[in-house]
């Protein structure tokens, strides 16, 4: 706190993290947004007190309330909640963390139902707000008033405003394809619910319509059998399996495709436009064949798991009767072999190299002109062929770009922790939102991770609460394993980070856009503007000044550009 003796309100950008302790140093009663039409953004309302304040006490006795005004588009508004972290990062760090020791930190962005706040004494505080549906404003600069009110006041105490430049032209559409693996076990789980009942179809639908229609999310893993991540070797996750297999005796089988169906329906009404299958071969070496249940003389049992070697014929030859069949439906069901996207194997090293090598030959002519790609790290898997569309860790990436790998994909988890951008509770926002002109300036065409609603502790050994462990029982830094939480009304509830990751997707598209009207060279010319060479995913500005002013600058060499016509 300042030592002052009264309760204090102003605003800050997107990209700042309030804590309780957060000092009230700088007092802004105005901020400015310039966007393209279709943007989503955001701004925070910071508000506190000091512990003694005296002059303000009766006016904020049990708290304040806020209007807001001159806004063009429906304005959301939500509180900024804090989660607690009790590990917050490896012993390994950076200069660019907030915090190394463990506590509450800003993350959980949670609905309000009143414009009543309360305030908290010796604490600072923060509301997130954000304009909804901003492509249908008329190009322009809006005004919109903060306006504070004590208690029982008719008159505001402050009026704080947000100057929002709308610019008379819609962003492009986002080509870059995005994936947050989905675990529909973990919401069956958590929210103690039968796999596919009624009630596990409407809490999916509404974490993939959050991810689909606002967070930028175009790609959905989806449980054809349950997928062989973060498992225990030998143990087992909780069955989501979408399709229900029977064995005749003869040795075939039979498939139901109606689940399958259904999942499609579901995605594409949600903006999903691509479908991610879950890798054929277990994790770290493709060593084994995935948990499948299989309906055998009327019992089911688990056909394939652990128990199976990758290679086995029994599972070999279920896949050759399988896969065919498969894409012939996905294709039916809307998901063409351009939108559709096979794996392997996760994370392969060089130690599990010819393991890999034989589980991609043995399925080689089954996924002959479907589009096949997997997350690594080493660069000899790429260049001997065994993998032709790696999605590559960003602190491995730079040598996949300096040999110009066409289309290139780039994923980051838990390991991606020193130097390079990643989203963990005890990071700037800043380090989040980079991703999105790094991966205009590299043409990056696919980004992943891993953890979207991963409810579960390393290895899935057993389920977790996501509101007091945030670190998957003290295995991932907090903010890896998931991007949403599980909300008490079954609804999500989204996060900081969630929502600067869909700024950082605006960005992408926003530079996109200028592209079209001013040209590549000169945006580039303008993201090096006050930044230095080389920039890449180990070398980047770090503030949040240098995205809040590029941005800025986009707007007036558009403006600028606009005019001369």
């Amino acid at each position: 706190m300042t030592g002052n003796k009264e309760a204090y309100f102003y605003l800050a950008s997107s990209l700042e993290k309030i804590f309780p302790d957060t000092e009230c140093v700088k007092k802004n009663d105005q901020h400015t947004i310039s966007i393209f039409k279709g943007e989503l953004p955001a701004f925070l309302l910071v508000y506190g007190s000091s512990s003694n304040y005296d002059g303000d006490r009766k006016r904020f006795a049990e708290g304040f309330t806020y209007e807001i005004k001159g806004s063009p588009s429906p304005v959301r508004v939500r509180d900024v909640e804090l989660v607690p972290s009790a590990f917050p990062c490896y012993e390994q760090t950076d200069e660019w963390y907030l915090k190394s020791q463990p506590g509450l930190f800003p993350d959980l962005l949670c609905p309000r139902e009143t414009n009543f706040v309360r305030l908290i004494p010796g604490q600072t505080r923060s509301l997130w707000i954000d304009f909804l549906d901003t492509s249908a404003i008329v190009p322009g600069t809006y005004q919109v008033d903060i306006l504070i009110y004590g208690k029982d006041e008719k008159e505001p105490y402050q009026i704080l405003t947000v100057n929002l430049n709308v610019l008379d032209k819609v962003l492009s559409e986002q080509t870059l394809i995005h994936t947050e693996w989905f675990h529909a076990d973990c919401l069956a789980d958590y929210y103690h619910i039968p796999v596919f009942s009624e009630k596990h179809w409407e809490i999916m639908e509404a974490q993939i319509a959050l991810a689909g229609k606002e967070l930028g999310i175009n790609m959905l893993l989806t449980p054809i059998f349950t997928p062989p991540l973060d498992t225990a070797v030998g143990g087992e996750r909780t069955t989501v399996q979408l399709i229900d297999i029977v064995q005749d005796a003869d040795g075939s089988y039979k498939f139901d495709w109606s689940r399958l169906k259904r999942w499609c329906d579901l995605c594409l009404r949600n903006g999903i436009k691509y479908l991610e299958i879950p890798h054929l071969f277990t994790q770290w070496g493709a060593k084994a064949a995935p948990k499948i249940v299989v309906t055998v003389d009327g019992k089911n049992i688990k056909k394939f798991g652990w128990h199976t070697p990758a290679l086995d014929s029994s599972y070999q030859s279920f896949l050759k009767q399988f896969l065919p069949e498969l894409q012939s439906k996905l294709i039916e069901f809307g998901y063409d072999r351009d939108h559709v996207f096979f794996h392997i194997s996760d994370e392969p090293g060089m130690d599990c190299l010819e393991s890999y090598k034989a589980a991609r030959e043995s399925v080689k002519e089954s996924l002959k002109g479907w589009q096949v790609v997997d997350a690594l790290s080493e660069y000899s898997f790429y260049e001997k062929g065994i993998v032709q569309h790696p999605i590559v860790s960003s602190n491995h990436i730079s040598v996949f770009l300096k040999n110009k790998v066409p289309q290139p994909w780039v994923y980051y988890c838990c390991g991606q922790s020193v130097t390079v951008p990643n989203r963990f509770f005890a990071m700037p926002s800043w380090r989040n939102r980079i991703m999105g002109v790094l991966m205009y300036l590299h043409g990056i065409k696919g980004f992943l991770h891993w953890g979207f609603n991963f409810y579960n502790s390393q290895y899935s050994i057993s389920h977790i609460d996501p509101f007091f462990n945030t670190h998957a029982s003290y295995a991932f830094p907090s903010g890896d394993a998931f991007l949403v939480y599980p909300g008490p009304d079954e609804k999500p509830m989204s996060s900081i980070r969630a929502q600067v990751q869909r700024e950082a997707l605006d960005d992408l598209n926003a530079l996109t856009t200028l592209e079209s009207v001013v040209g590549r060279e000169r945006v580039v010319a303008l993201i090096m503007e006050n930044a230095e060479e080389p920039f890449d995913f180990e070398h980047y500005p770090h503030l949040a000044d240098y995205i809040l002013h590029l941005r800025e600058r986009m707007a007036e060499i558009f403006i600028q550009e606009e005019q001369k016509y």
